[in-house]
């Protein structure tokens, strides 16, 4: 299929989306979009940032897609919790520069409500703002929900939720020994940063690689996984269905 977005395209497209079932489009899509990188170096650009902004502009044409087909919960990892600590100290900046910037965006459009995912306590100020500014304006809205992964670790977020429970268990006036006889997968899952959100139907991740990088890895226990060889900025729409279209026709077993 022609990168081009000329008629015979767009007729593809068009058959993709009516040939998905509405009530078999995952309700949770989780994406972890890789290559920026190599995506910039592979085209002579002298900064990471070039791919990294291009990558940010793929997401927010990755959220339409979603929206458009009917799903209803979207993860995206921006950045996560090592990242913040072994990246380049000036990509680091241009890349914190980046995801403000699409919080920014995001948090306009349409009607969806945004998430922010993550350890708050671990980003510099002024972008912990911008994202905490971001849930504020659109918790009233009612579309798509949006979880930005920004300085987000999946261990660190269990650990987090293991401890949330022990400090309300100990307000409580209740022992360890009873919260270990009552302790549940459940009671864990309420406390992770997506707690009252359903699990992740569908993880893809770009690029080719084939790991989940410390991404929800408690939520995706029973998650579908698709990877998609294009590098993030040059992921398409027909990748995408694609990978939708793939996601309908599995057997999920659930642990099975």
């Amino acid at each position: 299929m022609n990168e081009g977005r000329g008629p015979l395209y767009r007729l593809y497209i068009t058959r993709l989306r009516r040939a998905l079932r509405a009530d078999a489009v995952p309700h949770h899509v989780a994406m972890m979009i890789d290559g920026n990188r190599r995506w910039a170096r592979q085209l002579g650009y002298s900064s990471a940032a070039h791919g990294h902004r291009a990558g940010a502009a793929k997401m927010r044409e990755f959220l339409t897609w979603c929206d458009d087909v009917g799903v209803r919960v979207v993860s995206l990892y921006l950045l996560s919790h090592d990242n913040l600590a072994k990246r380049d100290s000036r990509e680091l900046h241009d890349l914190l520069e980046i995801i403000a910037e699409l919080a920014e965006r995001v948090s306009g459009e349409r009607d969806w409500r945004i998430k922010h995912v993550g350890r708050a306590a671990g980003l510099p100020p002024d972008l912990a703002r911008v994202l905490a500014s971001a849930e504020d304006r659109t918790k009233a809205n009612t579309g798509m929900h949006v979880n930005l992964a920004v300085g987000y670790g999946g261990r660190s977020e269990i650990v987090d939720a293991v401890r949330s429970i022990i400090a309300a268990h100990h307000v409580g006036g209740g022992s360890l020994e009873e919260l270990a006889e009552s302790l549940t997968p459940e009671q864990i899952g309420e406390h992770l940063y997506t707690g009252g959100l359903p699990d992740p139907d569908l993880v893809i991740r770009t690029s080719g690689e084939q790991r989940l990088s410390d991404f929800l890895l408690w939520q995706s226990a029973h998650s579908e996984f698709y990877f998609v060889e294009a590098l993030g900025p040059d992921l398409r729409e027909v990748d995408f269905l694609r990978a939708i279209r793939d996601y309908v026709t599995r057997d999920r077993r659930f642990g099975g």
